[in-house]
């Protein structure tokens, strides 16, 4: 290797000028100057909760430090993005040491309990191997099933898993694949180069398990979100399929000549006009069907713009909050129809004659995916019954008759709404 003088360490690399916004930039390119301020605003917003272990943090804020100097040296984004990955057993080795609080629990295949004293990681893993060798588990949550348990990162990941620390089915499969390149870094095959735009994504990833580990799921997160606000909405549509509106309740107005006639329904549901965005699924609302990504609640409807604001106005909805992940899906399959998902509380109001078939319980984060992975059960293809399933990360909990399913649901489920469909709503069962 050749020494580089200190005027061309200070230099910047030619490679990370052309990484803008955007991503990569043919043909444009930032300053040096430019190129330094925008880095460091990337992993600016990039933060840890304070309640985040001491350890953890630190490990954190070092790549955090030497991010910014990726514009002097671009192989840094990559060093940075592959050590991210090892923090992720770091925190969760501080966050299980904080949990357990120096005690751990084993049970034999008995079911007696060993308790053996942990001052520190390398006692756990000392502790683990003693377990193994007597085939004890570990008692993760009081009152339930032992589990596995190894002290390595799977292991901790099933007790994160196992105590409620990680939550939503989709980060299971992706928990997996960090936990794979995790792996490809610690045992590499060969030297690699990425970008900064993947190192920063898994950066940004990364701060959300860390948070959520310790209890703070990241406002707008890709993978850990923290609860979503829902507003009351209105939505509106003629008998043309494409001539449709969508809007906040308290705006609907008495002397709007250019909707007069149209059929309206006041839902609450996740819309943010301040930022620029709402659910667009919501188009295709159907009040007993499951078709938007995010939960959504019919409160009105359906009716004429007045009778909409008379409602509004008497009643005056609220804002409310839900999580968006890890919810149960219940779909049926009759014959060659597979039906679109529906709420439990739906499932349990459904009359006698909507109760044939055969039910499929599942818990996943949105609906399309409950109905992919039963259709896939019913076609025999890809996925599989296990819990959860290893092709999609959803969960099969049930398969059954209606009586078995609806023992699943809410006993005070309350009278069916109404059954509204706007005009570009899904047909409600496919044939597979």
């Amino acid at each position: 290797m050749k020494p580089k003088s200190l005027t061309r360490l200070r230099q910047a690399d030619d490679r990370t000028l052309h990484f803008l916004p955007g991503g990569f930039g043919i043909g444009m390119r930032f300053t040096a100057a430019g190129a330094a301020r925008y880095q460091q605003k990337v992993v600016a917003g990039i933060t840890l909760h304070p309640d985040v272990g001491d350890g953890t943090r630190q490990s954190f804020e070092m790549l955090r430090t030497v991010w910014a100097y990726g514009v002097l040296c671009y192989e840094i984004f990559t060093l940075v993005g592959d050590h991210a990955l090892l923090v992720i057993e770091q925190a969760l080795r501080e966050r299980f040491m904080r949990h357990v609080q120096g005690v751990l629990v084993f049970v034999d295949r008995g079911g007696a309990e060993h308790t053996i004293a942990v001052a520190s990681y390398d006692d756990v893993f000392e502790a683990s191997k003693t377990a193994r060798r007597h085939r004890w588990q570990l008692r993760a949550v009081p009152g339930q099933p032992p589990i596995a348990f190894n002290a390595m990162l799977d292991g901790l990941r099933r007790w994160a898993r196992e105590v409620g620390l990680l939550r939503g089915h989709r980060n299971r499969v992706i928990e997996q694949a960090l936990a794979d390149l995790r792996n490809a870094v610690a045992h590499p095959a060969g030297p690699h180069l990425g970008s900064p735009v993947d190192a920063a994504r898994k950066l940004d990833d990364i701060a959300e398990i860390i948070n959520q580990l310790w209890g703070h799921p990241t406002p707008g997160g890709r993978l850990y979100p923290a609860p979503i606000r829902r507003q009351p909405v209105a939505i509106g549509w003629t008998d043309d399929p494409y001539e449709s509106r969508m809007g906040l309740a308290e705006y609907l107005h008495p002397d709007d000549e250019e909707h007069t006639g149209w059929q309206w329904v006041i839902v609450r549901a996740s819309y943010e006009p301040e930022l620029g965005w709402g659910d667009s699924d919501l188009f295709a609302f159907d009040s007993r069907h499951e078709v938007t990504r995010l939960p959504v609640e019919l409160l009105w409807g359906p009716g004429r713009r007045t009778d909409a604001i008379a409602w509004f106005t008497a009643n005056q909805p609220q804002p409310d909050v839900v999580d968006p992940l890890d919810r149960m899906f219940i779909v049926r399959h009759e014959g060659p129809r597979l039906w679109l998902p529906m709420r439990p509380q739906i499932v349990a109001a459904l009359p006698a004659t909507d109760q044939f078939g055969t039910w499929y319980a599942i818990a996943c984060d949105d609906p399309m995916s409950a109905w992919r992975h039963t259709s896939n059960l019913v076609a025999g293809t890809v996925c599989n019954q296990e819990r959860p399933c290893t092709g999609c990360g959803v969960h099969t909990v049930l398969v059954g008759d209606y009586a078995e399913v609806a023992a699943l649901c809410p006993a005070a489920a309350g009278p069916l709404p109404a059954d509204v469909r706007t005009p570009r709503a899904h047909p409600r069962w496919r044939e597979v």
